[in-house]
């Protein structure tokens, strides 16, 4: 991506960035988490805008040595207890007052827990646009206490900001309709496929190309990593593999099972979180993709995993369906004899289900960051409406829009 003209604002005769603050995610780089990854390469694409993004992560994901600055992006780490249920309020707790000390243009809040700070941020001063990548409350893992929180966080985020966000049209729709506030839609991105012809990291896991399932999703009993062990142990293709990338966020007794059925079923790898090139190259050979999942925001899995034009088997949910991936095959959540069926249908003939270069292209136009950039700054500039006319450079075309406050 080419570095353009910069967002700027007057202040007298003074130039410069319009200030981004990022809240509500672990941290970046290299951190497992749909939300994290979002994050992360729209923060990259709106540096390459010529906004100054600062990115508030959580000291137990972001190494104390890494550099402040990666890819232009200020980096700041804040404490923040390692307590499921604890980590996310305490930390943007945390976040929000030091984002009133620094007074950035546009406070990003990312997921509706974190939104439960937004009337404080907008106590505080500050211009705050949430960002709703998922109905959090749906999780299995959640008691009552946890749901109400959510369902506070979400009705806070879409009353108090100023502006809003979901990844999905289904989900904009679920939030206009239930807080009567308008919510743009603004989907995930993806990269350009990064095809590795390298197989050193199949290798060191026992995979030959072509011959392994892959699933990429953390270990949690809402992505349901046993039904597909469950479908593949009834299979009797002893060609394949079944690889299971991604890790636990907290030790449970799903993540415990999870490993404990893993290695009793002959076949199915455990690959930990990967990223990167490692990533890249397990997209690039996989038979074919799966993803059993009881709930979903927009999973970027799916969407990458299509991006590689690899064959899809996906839960019957409405997130999935959403995405419209050509040729993907779907059975209903928990039906085991089901997923068994596809998954040996596509064992049998993987090339079948693959998508084109065509289909591949119009995926990759209608997730690319770039486009994703330019539409977060659009509204942006909505939720800083208010003031004196500036001006706004975006891709050498100037368009007036308000003043900064």
């Amino acid at each position: 991506m080419n570095t353009i003209a910069q967002p700027w604002r007057i202040d007298g005769q003074q130039q410069r960035a319009l200030r981004v603050t990022m809240l509500g995610i672990r941290g970046f780089p290299n951190v497992q988490g749909g939300a994290e990854k979002h994050v992360e390469n729209l923060a990259c694409a709106l540096t390459d805008l010529g906004c100054d993004v600062e990115a508030i992560v959580r000291s137990g994901y972001v190494a104390r040595g890494q550099p402040a600055r990666w890819h232009n992006i200020k980096l700041t780490r804040l404490w923040a207890p390692r307590v499921t249920g604890v980590e996310a309020f305490v930390h943007t707790f945390l976040g929000v007052l030091r984002a009133a000390y620094h007074r950035p243009d546009i406070l990003h809040i990312h997921a509706i827990g974190p939104a439960f700070f937004t009337p404080l941020a907008r106590a505080l001063g500050l211009r705050v646009v949430v960002t709703c990548h998922s109905r959090n409350y749906q999780h299995k893992k959640w008691g009552r206490l946890g749901r109400s929180i959510l369902k506070l966080g979400e009705h806070a985020g879409m009353a108090f900001a100023n502006g809003r966000i979901a990844v999905s049209d289904g989900l904009a729709q679920y939030l206009t309709q239930s807080h009567r506030m308008p919510v743009v839609t603004i989907p995930n991105g993806i990269d350009p496929p990064d095809r590795i012809a390298s197989t050193a990291t199949l290798q060191a896991f026992g995979l030959a190309p072509d011959r392994y399932l892959l699933m990429v999703a953390r270990i949690d009993d809402d992505k349901r990593q046993r039904d597909l062990i469950a479908a593949f142990s009834r299979m009797r293709e002893p060609k394949w593999k079944l690889a299971l990338a991604g890790g636990a966020d907290y030790s449970s007794a799903y993540a415990r099972e999870v490993v404990e059925v893993a290695a009793q079923t002959p076949g199915v790898v455990l690959l930990g979180h990967q990223s990167g090139q490692a990533l890249a190259e397990l997209y690039t050979h996989a038979g074919a993709f799966v993803l059993p999942s009881r709930f979903e925001g927009q999973p970027i899995a799916v969407l990458e995993a299509a991006s590689y034009g690899l064959p899809v088997i996906l839960s019957d949910i409405a997130a999935h369906r959403e995405l419209a991936i050509p040729h993907a095959r779907y059975f209903a959540v928990g039906d085991i004899t089901a997923l068994e069926d596809h998954l040996a249908a596509v064992c049998a003939a993987p090339a079948g289900g693959r998508l084109d270069a065509a289909e591949c292209a119009k995926l990759l136009a209608e997730h690319d960051w770039y486009s994703i950039a330019q539409r977060t700054l659009t509204v942006y500039c909505d939720a800083l409406s208010g003031s004196a006319s500036g001006t706004f450079v975006a891709d050498s075309r100037p368009t007036k829009i308000k003043e900064l406050s």
